[in-house]
């Protein structure tokens, strides 16, 4: 049941836009605090405003935050008000891809991106909270990965590779927390209409929304909505992992688009 959220603090990586910024909402109308963290400060201070309008019986509260810097992630989680240091639920969003070409014409500058990004942001977060999870008796760590997480495909090689690296991390760590409070989850999303492809093709428009042409893709709140299920369940429930098709995909590449 949802009302097992209320009080319950979260903190969300990558929440200025998209699946991020939808969990925040969905949470925060769960009637948990929030603890909003990306690189963009108005848009992290719009989301704010927004929600402590809606929501004024909730704690808001924003760190602009580079995942890539573990640095970085230590100063945010030691600097939390006193009143959200015990985190319950970690949502670890913080995700890109840059291109779709052949390995062998990736720019190192893209490579690196995707994997600091994907790869080690999301590790960097995860170390800054199981130890604080134990101490406080429990807690609840969710990977937002991708349908590329457990397939391949042409031209997607290195974002590919991020996302089995964060299934791998998810499966390892679900051995090395069995005797702890701490649970571990997955959602592997299939397409999901945010500005996931826009940032792909570098800002052209036409090009990404052609991604979904034809068919209805998933929404970040259809997202949200599966993170909330699966943080709300008791303590010795352990949704593994969650993936998540709109009607009409059955692959990474196969999708069936009606035409016009």
């Amino acid at each position: 049941m949802l009302q097992r959220l209320r009080n319950k603090t979260v903190f969300i990586t990558g929440a200025s836009a998209g699946i991020g910024a939808a969990c925040a909402k969905a949470y925060a109308a769960a009637g948990s605090n929030v603890i909003l963290t990306a690189r963009r400060q108005e848009k992290l201070q719009e989301l704010k405003s927004a929600l402590e309008a809606s929501h004024p019986e909730v704690q808001v509260h924003t760190a602009v935050l580079d995942v890539t810097s573990q640095e970085e992630v230590n100063q945010v989680v030691a600097a939390l008000p006193a009143s959200l240091q015990k985190v319950d639920i970690l949502i670890n969003n913080a995700g890109l891809v840059l291109g779709l070409k052949p390995l062998a014409d990736y720019p190192s500058g893209e490579i690196d991106t995707m994997i600091n990004t994907n790869v080690k942001g999301l590790v960097y977060c995860t170390q800054a909270f199981i130890p604080r999870m134990k101490e406080q008796g429990g807690g609840h760590i969710v990977n937002v990965s991708s349908i590329s997480g457990h397939e391949v495909y042409a031209n997607g090689s290195i974002y590919c590779a991020t996302k089995h690296a964060v299934d791998a991390i998810t499966r390892s760590l679900r051995y090395e927390l069995a005797d702890s409070p701490i649970r571990i989850s997955a959602i592997s999303p299939g397409l999901v209409d945010t500005e996931f492809s826009l940032v792909r093709f570098g800002g052209n428009k036409e090009r990404a929304d052609s991604v979904y042409k034809g068919m209805v893709p998933l929404s970040g709140e259809d997202i949200a909505e599966v993170a909330l299920f699966m943080t709300s369940r008791p303590p010795h429930v352990e949704i593994a992992e969650s993936i998540v098709f709109p009607h009409g995909q059955a692959s990474a590449t196969f999708v069936h688009r009606k035409s016009d």
